[in-house]
């Protein structure tokens, strides 16, 4: 065995064999066939199911209590709740939200009754797979049953149950967090299904290089049917290739597999977690990163408009006055886009993404209307002081509406001294620019206008809160 950058890569080698079990073979995918038989086979989870931890614990002396195991595909909580059916001696019943309803979850539900009735001490646990696809009503359904014991349940989510799930079931239920696989777990998952001669695919003789390996485990993102199902196009596609030929190299395996998709659910949790990945590297002035992050998104399938729309908003939230430019920029963008469309449109998108990233930063502006939001609702509608409010009629005048107005042209373009908030908030500072490209000379002048004499650099304290 050797390695590459930390990974273990093995060299796997089977003596030839007769082929005419080749359609056996394939009768039922690899990920299934290669579920882990027990605690020990399963890779990955060793937070969760490593010797002494408390889910192994309780799993090896059939204590269950209801719980949520929640994690990215391909990281084995269906293996898990199998695993946890052939170490219990308790009735097992499976349900899929994906393919049942209320209806069946009735059924199940009468059975494990019955079971009681028969032997009070029957215990049964419900798997429902896929627990995020029930809306509440559905969910609802559960509690009662949790709640006195009939059923012990196993829910398996891949969206966050914070989300997800009603709060009352989350209360009543321990929250497991499945991690992705590491790139050496994914490659140990290989060397198994390379190998093994009952369940995997030992009996192809196949072999890929170390490249090839290292390649197809990357390309998984931690998610081990990904990786096995990637494995059996392999060995589909080369099942008729003759025995004794060297190992399959990287340029072959992608052959085979054609365009693989990067891991990215439009609708699911690893949406928002790259879009805010994406955010962050603008916000930090780092448009390599940023690069990379919208290149996930679109390589993946995601909406470019929705990229654009995010870059329109972080030019006013996040660049401001610091350069009015960027908006100007983003406008550009989405106008070249829509004009342009895939792929000539991604020139405008990247040249957007790359200066929005490198330019200053100031978030001034939105704190402002922030600070200014909060005292509207805090104070509620102010009266509009009469000097500025419009006489178009005589009654008006007479009222005293327009009584005191200072007209700033006839004044050099300032009238100094003037006040323009509600008399209850006069003196109130809502926005206060950074000192960040041109937002600092606009800092400059507002603080001769207002007539600052202090600290340039001071933040008001209702200011201050909101950052």
């Amino acid at each position: 065995m050797t390695a590459i950058q930390g990974l273990p890569v093995y060299t796997c080698y089977c003596p030839p064999v007769d082929r005419s079990s080749l359609p056996e073979i394939f009768q039922q995918p690899l990920a299934e066939r290669m579920r882990p038989q027990n605690l020990d086979g399963v890779l990955g989870q060793d937070h969760l199911l490593g010797q002494g931890k408390a889910l192994r614990q309780l799993i090896e002396s059939d204590q269950l209590c209801s719980m949520i195991l929640w994690g990215p595909p391909g990281t084995g909580k269906t293996t898990l709740a199998r695993l946890l059916a052939a170490h219990s001696e308790a009735e097992f019943e499976a349900f899929s939200a994906v393919l049942g309803g209320v209806k069946e979850l009735r059924e199940i539900i009468a059975r494990a009754s019955d079971r009681r009735r028969r032997e009070p001490t029957a215990r049964t646990i419900l798997f429902v797979d896929e627990i995020h696809r029930f809306n509440k009503a559905q969910q609802d359904a559960f509690l009662p049953h949790v709640e006195a014991g009939l059923i012990t349940l196993v829910g398996a989510t891949t969206e966050n149950p914070s989300f997800q799930v009603i709060g009352a079931l989350l209360s009543r239920c321990a929250v497991h967090v499945l991690q992705p696989l590491g790139n050496e777990a994914l490659d140990k998952l290989l060397e198994r299904a390379l190998t093994d001669r009952e369940r995997g695919l030992g009996n192809l003789g196949l072999a890929l290089s170390e490249e090839a390996r290292l390649s197809l485990v990357q390309s998984c993102a931690g998610d081990a049917r990904r990786c096995l199902g990637a494995l059996e196009r392999i060995a589909l596609h080369f099942r008729s290739r003759p025995l004794g030929l060297p190992e399959l190299d990287r340029d072959e395996v992608a052959v085979a597999l054609g365009d693989d998709s990067l891991l990215y659910d439009r609708n699911g949790e690893e949406h928002y977690n790259v879009i805010s990945a994406f955010i962050k590297s603008l916000r930090g002035s780092d448009p390599d990163a940023a690069l990379y992050w919208m290149m996930r998104m679109l390589e993946a399938g995601e909406d470019p408009q929705f990229i654009l729309r995010r870059m329109l908003i972080f030019a006013s939230e996040d660049i401001g006055n610091a350069d009015p430019r960027a908006l100007q920029i983003a406008v550009s963008a989405d106008a070249a886009f829509s004009r342009l469309g895939m792929p000539e449109g991604l020139f405008a998108m990247a040249q957007c993404c790359t200066y929005q990233a490198s330019m200053p930063k100031s978030n001034a502006s939105y704190r402002g209307w922030k600070a200014a939001q909060a005292d509207v609702k805090k104070h509620g509608a102010l009266p509009v002081p009469m000097k500025l409010r419009n006489a178009p009629t005589r009654a008006m005048k007479q009222w005293g509406y327009g009584d005191g107005y200072r007209y700033p042209h006839d004044e050099g373009g300032h009238a100094d001294g003037e006040t323009y908030l509600p008399d209850a908030l006069a003196g109130k500072r809502y926005y206060e620019p950074d000192n960040s490209g041109l937002e600092a000379r606009i800092r400059e002048r507002l603080a001769r206008l207002r007539g600052d004499t202090g600290d340039p650099t001071t933040v008001p304290d209702h200011v201050d809160k909101l950052r």
